[in-house]
């Protein structure tokens, strides 16, 4: 069984951006033994170390140009981030943890479409909830078999999830 980890980024206070810290939060309640979950604001060069303890990792983010109701793709390694870096991209963190621990984990991102992003506010809006159960109803097979070959059979070939 593949050592999964799952990673819910973007801000909970900021409407829809709090997507990924809501999938995060889902998963979490199902309390698989192989999947680790963690919610961030954003990624960051740390999260390179946790990457490397695993198998695959399924980053998780609002998206304001994926296709309703979400986009699911690979997250090839690629990119730098130095010590000023604000935020980091999946590319990045998956480059980073191949570079410092040479892991050699699969990385996909799930974009969860989302629509208000403007107002400071704790919920996400009607929509967005939607496409969120999609996508939690996508990833709970994945997540529950642990087969890392069950990630590749799901990709629909889609670009630009983000």
């Amino acid at each position: 069984m593949a050592k999964i980890l799952l990673i819910g980024y973007g801000n909970p206070a900021r409407g829809d951006d709090g997507i990924g810290p809501a999938a995060a939060e889902a998963v979490g309640s199902w309390q698989l033994p192989h999947v680790t979950v963690d919610s961030a604001y954003q990624l960051t060069v740390e999260d390179a170390a946790a990457v490397a303890e695993h198998d695959v990792v399924l980053f998780v983010d609002a998206s304001v140009a994926a296709s309703e109701p979400f986009c699911f793709q690979p997250v090839d390694p690629a990119g730098a981030a130095g010590f000023s870096t604000h935020s980091v991209e999946p590319g990045a963190v998956m480059a980073l943890a191949r570079e410092l621990f040479g892991a050699g984990a699969a990385g996909y991102l799930l974009g969860i479409r989302g629509y208000d992003f403007g107002e400071f506010r704790e919920s996400l809006s009607d929509h967005a909830a939607r496409n969120l159960a999609a996508a939690l109803e996508f990833m709970e097979p994945l997540l529950r078999s642990g087969e890392k070959s069950r990630f590749m059979s799901k990709l629909p070939g889609a670009s630009g999830c983000l």
